[in-house]
């Protein structure tokens, strides 16, 4: 996710704001990734005392994330066709090509030609840095297609709170402003 988040980044997530409105595209979201980035046989498992001493130290920063814990922006939503790449080597969604000026610096929007149409109740979801990022594209041959689950999203990055320098409030770009709505099926 660099350059939108440095190494070793803490972040706000907001996990009530999706029982509040829907996951948008343009989100950076915190998603557990077993079953679809990870095999489910690499999630740790915990008793219930355990787990919820491990929330509350991950919650709060002092206890770091399990690995099967993610963060990726939002590029498409259930029933989004998601393309790479129009002829000027842009991301397409629903037809309407992205300008992606969080971008890491020198990276092309994506390498790898791809043509998805997002299924309702998941996620198309890339890094910033995507010549650095294994994300949806590097798990199209996988199971689940390179695409998440809703229902397995923690929360909305909203503020990059650690290191105080880098302190920003992560916003949606306005690349996804002008995204037609979604028009395919998404079954």
């Amino acid at each position: 996710m660099e350059d939108t988040l440095g190494i070793g980044n803490r972040v706000l997530v907001n996990r009530a704001v999706y029982h509040v409105r829907g996951i948008e595209r343009g989100d950076v979201v915190v998603f557990d990734g077993s079953d679809s980035f990870v095999p489910a046989t690499d999630v740790p498992q915990r008793n219930p005392v355990s787990g919820a001493l491990t929330w509350v130290g991950q919650s709060i920063g002092i206890v770091p994330p399990d690995s099967t814990d993610f963060i990726k922006r939002v590029i498409g939503v259930g029933g989004d066709r998601v393309t790479c790449c129009d002829a000027q080597g842009r991301i397409t969604v629903n037809g309407t090509p992205l300008e992606e000026d969080y971008l890491y610096p020198g990276d092309a929007p994506s390498t790898q030609d791809f043509d998805v149409l997002v299924p309702q109740g998941m996620l198309w979801v890339m890094g910033d840095h995507r010549s650095n990022s294994a994300d949806s594209r590097a798990h199209m041959g996988d199971p689940g297609g390179g695409f998440v689950p809703e229902a397995k999203v923690v929360g909305r990055a909203m503020t990059v709170l650690w290191p105080l320098s880098n302190l920003q409030a992560l916003e949606i770009p306005s690349a996804f402003a002008s995204v037609a709505p979604a028009t395919g099926g998404g079954s």
